[in-house]
């Protein structure tokens, strides 16, 4: 029973989150965590969380699929140099991004009103207009 208690107060502590940073990125959101290792050491976890739907109207399914990296910083200068390095050659063949359209609060709304009017039982009647 306490070798079971210590077990679930390391694996507790490893999962603590020192810090955090969600970026979302239309359909995706980047989460960067910094969580501490059994040794005390801060490392770097890259979580890419993407929605994928399955199905359509009442049998839609929501679901996550979840992608993760850990980053020790021990690698840290490495790995930030082969990112620029490949983030500049994309920039190069290919130009610079056009940024992101994201929803505003108006489209949302809209998209959730014809949403919600779409979900509204019917009735045989409502096939024609009067």
């Amino acid at each position: 029973m306490e070798v079971e208690k210590k077990k679930f107060e390391i694996e507790k502590k490893d999962n603590e989150i020192i810090y955090s940073k969600a970026i979302k990125a239309g359909k995706r959101i980047y989460y960067l965590d910094v969580k501490k290792s059994r040794n005390e050491d801060l490392f770097l976890a890259i979580t890419e969380s993407k929605k994928k739907v399955t199905g359509y109207e009442e049998d839609a399914q929501v679901t996550y699929e979840k992608h993760k990296i850990f980053l020790y910083k021990e690698d840290f200068d490495k790995f930030i140099e082969g990112l620029e390095d490949v983030v500049a050659f994309i920039k190069r063949e290919q130009g610079e991004a056009e940024p992101r359209k994201e929803y505003s609060s108006e489209t949302t709304s809209s998209a959730i009103d014809t949403i919600e009017e779409e979900s509204k039982p019917r009735s045989f009647f409502d096939k024609f207009k009067f």
